[in-house]
Formats: structure tokens, sequence, C-alpha cells
């Protein structure tokens, strides 16, 4: 672990002082443990190593739970440790105290409170193992501040290493035939491929088997969106053609997924009558959705490797034309349908210049949001490990995430934090953070004043009837300037280009405040249409 991110809470002051006198380990306060749980949950994406983030017992473990739910629906390695009220006033509902192992616990792989100074050091190496061992996920443990100024054992326990796994030739072979055998055979790639380090071989694998690969949901950079075999994601706003090739397939090869709601667009796909081979690393996971004709239990860079050490190339050309085919489908659809209203930016063109101006290693952290679509819909990820988004959904992740890869990355890269209005304002506090540690992010907010999703939801099920998502938000520009960066207002296609690259040249905070038209309200889909019964 390199890095601790929190509030400071009188709860957990042993904690705080052993992190600041720990060499190797970064401690970052941020501005709420809601943000502070989001770094974390990011560096966890980032580099494959959970991050510690921290809040004071039952106040600042409710704000942390934001972050650790999003640790868990992404699967990603983190570890929450929350103060606890002190021992000889536990079970008397205490100042802020709060059952904090059953209350974390339906939102963790683990949680646990520490009995005794003793056990604290097996505990917390029970936490770390937890953390990163099957599938990925957050744990917490609950720490008694009298606790933490007691003596320890001097000896740690001994660092275990992670089980191997195996996948056994028949298996391989078995695959290899059912896909061959396909009419419309499908790769899902999720982000198992992306903690596995395994993008470069499945390029190789489904080149040598020439099946076609979409990524699961937010996992977008997982396979290389300018490859020949990319077909799209399976995401809110893909082009049309992604739901159709998804559902047609027959035998699909599903690999580190959970087969989430929305990486299977609504529980139908696989189609019925479609046959699914599961590769995970947790076995826990594997048929659990659907039910699978082969599972494994298997990293998939291991997976991956089986498979080519004992597949011969298929370069059957029946096979290339409808790869072909497919390939431009998804291509077309790509292409923006209907411009913008005249009088506000076109999010295409938003887009298509976060294209031309970043570089392959870019990185992009997201908000939840309709604004959201138009990435998915025009945006083509080149490198792994250049999306980071909340696939539960979160708002208010953008910023914080932005800041933790900004930080882990040392600003060697350009990082891009993409928002609506409504939740860049939930953590934009966090760019003090960034002030503070001298960082450099963009920070792009789509503003059309409401609460976008909420909105189209809204008028479909109650048609002109709006409640609660109307917004007024502050100057963004001068918010920018507040924190020691530069601010630029958007309200013409045409002047995003140049802004974005001063936004992109500035050596620290810069802010892109881009005005939407209303009638604009998602990819592909405006107001008037909703109106009118479309």
């Amino acid at each position: 672990m390199r890095y601790a991110f929190g509030v400071p809470g009188e709860s957990f002051l042993g904690l705080l002082d052993a992190i600041g006198r720990a060499s190797g380990l970064r401690l970052v306060s941020t501005r709420h443990e809601g943000a502070a749980a989001f770094m974390a949950e990011a560096v966890g994406k980032l580099t494959g190593i959970p991050a510690i983030c921290m809040g004071t017992r039952g106040v600042g473990s409710a704000n942390l739970a934001i972050g650790i739910h999003t640790a868990y629906q992404d699967s990603t390695p983190l570890i929450a440790m929350v103060g606890q009220v002190e021992t000889a006033f536990r079970h008397r509902e205490a100042l802020q105290e709060v059952e904090l192992a059953s209350f974390l616990g339906t939102l963790t792989k683990w949680a646990v409170e520490v009995p005794s100074a003793e056990r604290l050091p097996g505990i917390v190496s029970e936490a770390y193992r937890r953390s990163v061992t099957g599938r990925p996920g957050p744990v917490a443990v609950a720490l008694r501040g009298d606790l933490l100024d007691e003596s320890v054992p001097d000896r740690l326990p001994d660092a275990t290493a992670l089980p191997a796994t195996s996948v056994r030739a028949a298996d391989v072979d078995a695959i290899v035939t059912l896909l061959a055998q396909a009419s419309a055979p499908l790769i899902i790639a999720g982000g198992g491929v992306l903690r596995a380090g395994a993008t470069a071989r499945l390029v190789e694998l489904a080149e040598r088997l020439q099946v076609p690969v979409m990524t699961g949901f937010r996992r977008h950079d997982a396979f290389p969106n300018d490859h020949p075999l990319y077909l799209g994601p399976l995401s809110f706003g893909a082009a049309p053609s992604v739901a159709a090739r998804a559902r047609a397939a027959d035998v699909v090869l599903a690999i580190g997924t959970r087969l989430s709601e929305v990486t299977t667009l609504g529980y139908t796909v696989p189609s019925p009558g479609a046959t699914l081979i599961h590769v995970d690393l947790s076995p826990q996971e594997l048929g659990r959705v659907f039910p699978a004709r082969i599972a494994l239990a298997a990293d998939a860079a291991d997976f991956v490797a089986a498979v080519l050490a004992t597949s011969p190339e298929d370069r059957d050309a029946e096979r290339e034309a409808n790869n072909a085919r497919d390939r431009a489908d998804y291509v077309a659809g790509m292409s923006p349908s209907r411009a913008a209203s005249g009088d506000a930016v076109d999010p295409t063109i938003v887009v298509a210049e976060l294209q031309r101006h970043l570089l392959a290693d870019a990185i992009l952290t997201s908000d939840a949001g309709n604004f959201w679509g138009w990435i998915v819909r025009h945006f083509r990820f080149r490198q792994p490990g250049t999306l980071f988004a909340p696939t539960s959904g979160a708002m208010g992740y953008a910023v914080p995430a932005a800041v933790a890869a900004a930080l882990v990355t040392e600003n060697r890269v350009p990082v891009v934090a993409c928002a609506g209005d409504g939740g860049f304002l939930m953590t934009g506090s966090e760019l003090a953070v960034a002030a503070q540690l001298g960082l450099k992010l963009t920070c792009l907010v789509f503003d059309n004043a409401m609460y976008g999703t909420i909105r189209l939801h809204q008028e479909r099920a109650y048609p002109g009837r709006v409640a609660g998502t109307e917004l007024w938000s502050p100057d963004f520009v001068r918010y920018a300037e507040a924190f020691g960066g530069v601010g630029f207002r958007v309200e013409r296609s045409e002047e995003f280009g140049e802004a974005l690259q001063a936004a992109l040249a500035h050596p620290g905070i810069s802010l892109l405040s881009v005005a939407l038209s209303r009638e604009t309200i998602a990819v592909g889909t405006r107001l008037s249409d909703i109106a009118a019964g479309g």
C-alpha cells in the first residue's frame, strides 16, 4: 500500500500519526470522506494495489460508504479503516457510535472490528489478503481509538502468495471447438482483463481465432477500440449495432466479467439458447447470472495464454467477411446522426476534439450522467488503464478519481475529469487537494442546468411535469480560478477546440464549462422527440 486518503478524525489519531511517520506511504487529506473513498478506489484500479481510505465513527463511515460501494461493484481492491468509539464507551450509543462491522458488512467483502491490539497486525494482514484475492474488492476494519496507542507484536504476519490458477487442456480444446463451430461468436472483455494486464494477449487471441470483441460496461479500455475486431462497448449510449450483434451471438466467451445488468443489456445477453463460456478469477461469479456450458475459475492472463499455446490460427474467409461487415456497421453507428441545437455546443464536437488532442495514454475519469453517452458513442480508447468510471453509477466520482490519477502518474499524462454540472459540484471541492499537491488535471463540465438523466426519465414517465431536476450553478470559470486554476466558458461548438488546447496546456488545474442545449438531452435523443412520443 502506498496511499492513504481521508478526513482526519479524533477516533483514529494513532493511525494518522503512524501513517504520517511511515516511509513509502503517502497521506492525503481530502475535503470529504466520500471523495477519499473515490480516490482510494481509483488508485486500486490504476495500480491493482489497495489504497486506504479513512473516516471517523458513524459520520465518516457513512460518507465513505458511496466509494466503498463503488469499489465493491467495480471489483476494486480497497481497505477502509474507520475509527470506532473507545472500548470503555462501547455499546452505550456514545458520540457517533455505530456498529461499523455490520453497517459496512453488506458493502464489503469483509468487515471486522479489531478486538485487541495484539490481534491488529493479523487482522490487517487478513484484510489485505481478502481485498486482493478472488474477485478483488473493499474490506473494512473498525479501529477503537484506545487500541491504536497500545503496543502491538513486533513481528508482522508473513505475506501469503496469491492462489495459483490453472486451465485444463480439455477445457481449452472444448472452448476452441465451440468458438470455431459458432456462426456468430463473441468475446466479452471485462475488468478482469484489465487487472490481469491481458489486453495485448487478448488482441492476439481474437486475431488468431477471428472472434470479435465487445467490452463490458465502463471497461471500454480492455480492448483497443480502433481494432478491426472491436464491435463496441456494452453500455448505455452505444451504437445501435452493439445490442443487435450481442444478442445475435450464439457462443459468448465472457472473460473477467461478472456479467452485470448493464453489460448484459438488462440480462438479455447471452440470448436464450446461446452458449456461455464464463472465465473469471472468482468461482462465486461463474454461472451466477447465466448458466455456463464451461466455467473456469482462472486469471484472465493465464486463460488467454493457455488458449494461445494450443489453438491454431483460423483464417476462415466467411468469418472474416462477417467480422468486417459487423465492424462496418459499428463504425457507421458511431457517426453523429443529428446536430445539436445551434445555440449551444454539440457534444459530438466535444468528443471529436478530445479524440483529436489527447494522446492514447491520456486518462479520462467520468461521473454518471447523460453526457457519458456521447463518450460511449464517439470516443475510442486505445490503451488499457485509460478509463476510470464507476460501474455503480455513482455521481461525484470524476474529480476525486482525476486527483488520484494525477497523483499516481505524477502529472506525466493528461488527466481529464468528465462530469455534468450536477455531479461536478458534488465533489468539486477536491480541486483544493489538487491545488495543494500541485497536480495537473482538466475538468470538463457538461452544463445543461439540470440533472439530465433523471430529467430524461421524468419526461418519459410524467410528460411535462418537472420536479426537482432544475439546477442553478455558480460561475464555473471563477470557481476554477478560486483554486488557482484557469477556466473557460464555451458556448459555441467552434470555440471548443481552441479552449481545450489552452486547458490541456495549462500546468495546473483547468476547467472547461461547456454549454449544452436542454433539447439535446442524451445521445440520439431530443426533448422534443420525447414530447412527441418518440
